[in-house]
């Protein structure tokens, strides 16, 4: 436990910022799951849709530092050639 009136200042504020960056991550994710059950489902207008709104929140979430920018990156790329596979 933290003694000292700072110590227990920065525990407070890694509370917060875990608590923003729990829901950034579970944003993200919602996104990603979007974008995965229209590539499942084989709709490729709705799959292209879905990663053209994930694609702002991924690299969104790593300017912020909740993910690395190269995780951000290759996620995008990932999903969008699975996009692009589909509509071909």
């Amino acid at each position: 436990m933290a003694n000292t009136t700072s110590a227990k200042k920065a525990t407070r504020k890694i509370a917060r910022r875990t608590a923003v960056n729990k829901a950034r991550r579970s944003r993200i994710r919602t996104f990603i799951r979007k974008v995965e059950e229209a590539i499942a489902a084989g709709d490729a207008a709705v799959a292209k849709a879905a990663l053209q709104a994930a694609q702002p929140e991924l690299m969104r979430a790593a300017t912020k530092g909740v993910m690395h920018a190269n995780t951000a990156s290759r996620k995008v790329s990932r999903l969008a050639s699975r996009v692009k596979a589909l509509s071909a």
